[in-house]
């Protein structure tokens, strides 16, 4: 788990489970490229980063963009000369809704994001670690792509979505020395999970938040670190012969089946 000398670009590093990354793989001695659309999100990423003696610059960028995306790259390669680990793991979950009542425009966005964003990452991203002849991705699946949550159709489909490129990227690289794996976290005590919560019970989200920590074997929401050091291992060289695989970490959610409820229970 040293990652001295290597180079890690992370996406959605502006927060949650991908600033914990860059915080992780700096700790360990990674050059970090935080990558994010909120600018100054990624700039405090890279600023906590130096101010605790680490290495490490922001790029603003939107994954969904083709110009952006090689931007981030041409970042990477221009500060350090190669890419060692990809967390393409930039991502949003869009509304919560049955799928009757959701919006066009809105599923379309979380399509882009989740699952265009990934796809660009993996375009422009993978040449370079072929012609390094070696470098490891890890993709930020979901259980979500594992099971069905209804009320998330989008946001579902677009994790599924990103299991299947994970299985397809792995295939076509494993010869020339790059790993490509997806971690599925279950829910997460994040933004992304508190934004879940509000949209399902604006007047009390506390007891949204109660009822599904409750429903989880674990009897509570995973951390940000937790994520983090399953990504990690997976890019480091503990993880040499591990490609194509999903990495659930979830408490034992889909261990016990079932999934999470999106419509409020009095």
């Amino acid at each position: 788990m040293d990652f001295a000398g290597k180079v890690a670009v992370i996406t959605g590093a502006g927060n949650g489970i991908g600033r914990q990354a860059a915080l992780s793989f700096a700790g360990r001695g990674a050059k970090v490229v935080a990558v994010d659309r909120d600018g100054a999100a990624a700039e405090a990423t890279a600023g906590s980063i130096r101010q605790q003696g680490g290495e490490a610059r922001a790029v603003i960028a939107d994954v969904t963009r083709p110009a952006d995306v090689e931007g981030y790259v041409k970042a990477a390669l221009d500060a350090y000369g190669r890419i060692d680990c990809f967390f393409n793991n930039a991502g949003i979950v869009g509304k919560v809704a049955p799928i009757a009542a959701q919006d066009v425009a809105t599923f379309d966005e979380v399509i882009a994001v989740n699952v265009r964003g990934v796809f660009l990452g993996l375009r422009s991203v993978l040449p370079v670690m072929v012609a390094q002849g070696s470098g490891a991705v890890v993709n930020t699946a979901s259980v979500a792509g594992l099971v069905g949550t209804p009320g998330m159709s989008a946001y579902v489909a677009s994790k599924h979505a990103v299991i299947g490129l994970t299985k397809a990227a792995a295939g076509e690289v494993a010869r020339q020395g790059v790993r490509v794996n997806a971690v599925c976290p279950g829910p997460i005590d994040t933004d992304m999970i508190h934004s879940i919560e509000a949209q399902i019970d604006p007047s009390d989200p506390g007891a949204v938040s109660r009822r599904y920590q409750a429903g989880l074997p674990s009897g509570r929401y995973g951390t940000a670190e937790e994520v983090a050091n399953v990504v990690l291992f997976l890019c480091s060289d503990l993880a040499a012969n591990v490609s194509g695989a999903q990495y659930v970490i979830d408490g034992g959610r889909t261990a016990v089946g079932g999934s999470l409820t999106t419509t409020p229970q009095k």
